[in-house]
C-alpha cells in the first residue's frame, strides 16, 4: 500500500526567506527517501507560469484586485490539476512557496473582496484542496524588506512593489490565520539562521512523516 502523499506549503511576506526553506525542507526530506517536488505560486506548471508573467508584471494598475484574485486562482486550479494532486495520489510529497492563503492574504487587504470570496473561488477552481501543513515564516519587518530589497535589486514585481502599508496588513493576515486555524498553520519565528528555521519546521513535520 502507499504511503499517503503530503502538501506542504510555505507563506509570508515579500523576503521572508520561503524559497530558502522550501529548499532545504525538500532536501532534508529526500534524505529520508521521500520524493519531493518543489513548486511555486503563482506557476509551477507551463500554463500557470504563463499566468505569472500576467500577474506579476507592469504597472500595478494592470489589473483590478477582482481580475487579480481570479487570475490566481485560474493559475492554482492548472497547478493543483497538473501538478500537486497527480504527485500526492502516487504518494509523493509536494512543498510550494505559496498556495491559497497568499491570495487570501493579499487579495483581501483592499476589502474589494473578503475571505469567503476568495475560498469560495478555489472550491470552484481547485476543489478546495488545502495544504496538509502550512508553514508562516515570520520575521521583523525592516529584515524582510532589507532582505527582499536585496533579492530584488530595487527591482520590484507589481505585488511586491506595494507600499509598506499593504505588506503590514498581509503579514497581519498571515498571522491572525495561524491563531485562527493551529491544525494546520504554524507561524514559524524566521529571523535566526536558516538551519535552526528548518529544524523548527522539520520538528513540526515530525506526525506527518511517520
Amino acid at each position: 500500500m502507499t504511503a499517503p502523499g503530503r502538501f506542504i506549503s510555505l507563506e509570508g511576506g515579500e523576503g521572508t526567506g520561503k524559497s530558502t526553506q522550501a529548499r532545504a525542507v525538500g532536501q532534508a526530506l529526500e534524505s529520508r527517501g521521500l520524493t519531493v517536488h518543489l513548486t511555486r505560486e503563482p506557476g509551477g506548471t507551463p500554463g500557470a507560469e504563463t499566468i505569472r508573467e500576467l500577474l506579476l508584471t507592469g504597472h500595478d494598475e494592470k489589473w483590478n484586485m477582482r481580475t487579480e484574485a481570479l487570475l490566481f486562482a485560474a493559475a492554482r486550479a492548472e497547478h493543483c490539476d497538473s501538478l500537486i494532486r497527480p504527485a500526492l495520489e502516487k504518494g509523493e510529497w509536494v512543498i510550494s512557496d505559496r498556495f491559497l492563503d497568499s491570495s487570501r492574504a493579499y487579495q483581501s487587504v483592499s476589502g474589494e473582496l473578503t475571505d469567503a470570496d476568495i475560498l469560495a473561488i478555489h472550491d470552484v477552481g481547485s476543489r478546495g484542496l488545502l495544504p496538509d501543513r502550512t508553514f508562516v515564516l515570520d520575521i521583523p519587518e525592516e529584515v524582510a524588506s532589507r532582505r527582499a530589497h536585496a533579492r530584488d535589486r530595487g527591482e520590484s514585481d507589481r505585488i511586491g512593489g506595494r507600499d509598506s502599508g499593504y505588506h503590514r496588513q498581509v503579514m497581519e493576515k498571515f498571522r491572525q490565520y495561524a491563531a485562527d486555524e493551529p491544525g494546520r498553520v504554524r507561524l514559524i519565528e524566521a529571523s535566526g539562521l536558516p538551519e535552526d528555521v528548518t529544524a523548527s519546521i522539520l520538528e513540526d513535520l515530525s506526525d506527518l512523516l511517520g
